[in-house]
């Protein structure tokens, strides 16, 4: 699934992941390629990008997610 994670003026993450496991504001979800569609806020925590065996970690105090069915993006 195609996964970006940006703020307005710069791109932390932009390309092809297995997962990503984020602090939404009624708990901790993982997205995974097919998922529902959804918009949620998040909360201070660790965005987790998992590609392969492989994981990128993110600290955030807030932001917004919008998950698709093939892809979610993090605006932070």
């Amino acid at each position: 699934m195609h996964v970006v994670i940006a703020k307005v003026d710069e791109v932390f993450f932009d390309g092809e992941a297995d997962s990503l496991t984020a602090p939404g504001s009624d708990g901790v979800m993982t997205v995974l390629h097919g998922h529902m569609p959804l918009i949620t806020t998040l909360k201070e925590g660790i965005l987790t990008v998992r590609i392969g065996g492989q994981e990128q970690t993110f600290s955030i105090s807030s932001g917004v997610m919008e998950v698709r069915r093939d892809g979610a993006t993090v605006i932070l």
